[in-house]
């Protein structure tokens, strides 16, 4: 080797790999359009939320849909600055749930035998989401009205109502062919997901929640205030569509 030249050992690091990387690049035919073309560069474009519609329930019949309402509304229920579960949309969130894939089980093992399995064991029935709540609140709805002469739940007052959950809650009032306390569990985290979720999805309407707790939601990034505690971001919050509306399309 001629004095002078450069050896291996002699190049920067960081200097063989641009030039590995310019190697690269040049020894192919595929043009940056073309890549760029196929790669999904848009936030969610290889599998996008398919953002909700306004209108009638897609999964509750009426009755259902009045009686989620209003349990939604006492798991969460408003305050002079922050509206309820039912005006937050907590009950289309649980709706449109249910009638999609999470509702239909979807990418999960559904086929037979079923055994009673532990806690930490997850959902070990045969029934999906859809089924349990479809039958836990029809057994609800006949444990409500043979404890309030008929009445339907959305129809009792607010003391009456909360009465009734706890009554459930504790197990004090059995559900018929249906786990109560198992059934008002899945309720309320259905609930708080449905109140806290991107409103793409049909709750937290018009950023509701995240306002009251001072999220900033889905914005890229938050450098400028990782060191800034304990203060309020003063930007509104934005959504996976970027704007902080309710999704109306």
């Amino acid at each position: 080797m001629k004095q002078g030249t450069p050896t291996m050992i002699g190049l920067r690091r960081r200097e063989f790999l641009a030039g590995t990387a310019l190697l690269l690049f040049s020894a192919t035919t595929v043009k940056a359009a073309t890549i760029a073309g196929r790669l999904p560069w848009a936030p969610n474009a290889g599998n996008p939320p398919p953002p909700i519609k306004l209108g009638p329930w897609e999964f509750f019949n009426g009755e259902e849909g009045r009686a989620m309402e209003a349990l939604v509304d006492c798991i969460i229920p408003p305050d002079p600055e922050t509206p309820g579960g039912k005006d937050a949309g907590c009950a289309v969130f649980i709706d449109r749930q249910l009638a999609g894939p999470y509702g239909r089980q979807e990418g999960l093992y559904v086929r037979p035998p079923f055994q009673a399995g532990l806690k930490n064991q997850g959902h070990q029935s045969a029934n999906g989401p859809a089924q349990d709540y479809r039958d836990g609140l029809a057994a609800f709805d006949r444990a409500c009205k043979q404890h309030s002469g008929g009445k339907p739940f959305a129809e009792l007052s607010g003391d009456d109502r909360i009465a009734l959950l706890k009554a459930v809650e504790k197990g004090e009032l059995k559900l018929d062919g249906v786990d109560g306390k198992a059934f008002f569990t899945q309720l309320v985290k259905d609930a708080q997901m449905g109140f806290f979720a991107d409103p793409i999805y049909g709750g937290n309407r018009d950023m509701v929640a995240w306002k009251m707790i001072g999220y900033p939601g889905a914005r890229y990034n938050y450098l400028d205030w990782v060191n800034r505690h304990n203060e309020r971001f003063p930007l509104p919050p934005v959504g996976m569509t970027g704007n902080a509306q309710w999704t109306r399309s």
